[in-house]
């Protein structure tokens, strides 16, 4: 058995599948939701966020594209199904880390509101953290099965 399925062993069990399966759908709606509200107002959205007000042309922008991404992760899980969504699992968890990697450096270099920083890094660690499950579970499974397909 190697370490990481090890740990997966650990960490979810089987009957944590149906529970897993649910967390992931309703990351998912949450991403269609901040997705589509970046969108439709991108100042909404930062004020949601804690940013400050002072919106620029650039900013609007950027918020815009976040919002494609949250949208396209989001609709890539929920209509996906079996090997693909575990590989839309792992795309959000890459973003996902990512996104809270660079939240951490904010927070550390106090660069940006602390308030801000904070909130958005805690909600991008949240997803990272349930990716990080999904993926434990997925190497379960895949050891449970004997396959090395979807690893």
């Amino acid at each position: 058995m190697s370490a990481s399925t090890h740990i997966a062993s650990k960490c979810v069990t089987p009957g944590q599948a149906s529970w897993l399966d649910t967390a992931f759908r309703i990351a998912a709606v949450g991403r269609l939701a901040w997705g589509a509200l970046s969108l439709v107002t991108p100042r909404a959205n930062t004020r949601l966020a804690g940013v400050d007000e002072s919106a620029t042309p650039e900013l609007t922008y950027l918020i815009r594209v976040f919002g494609s991404r949250a949208l396209a992760l989001g609709w890539g899980y929920l209509l996906s199904d079996g090997s693909a969504r575990r590989r839309w699992r792992r795309l959000g968890l890459l973003v996902d880390v990512c996104d809270t990697a660079d939240g951490l450096a904010h927070v550390v270099r106090g660069d940006v509101r602390r308030g801000a920083a904070i909130g958005l890094t805690t909600a991008t660690g949240a997803y990272a953290a349930l990716g990080v499950v999904g993926v434990l579970a997925d190497l379960r499974a895949a050891e449970s099965e004997g396959s090395v397909d979807d690893r």
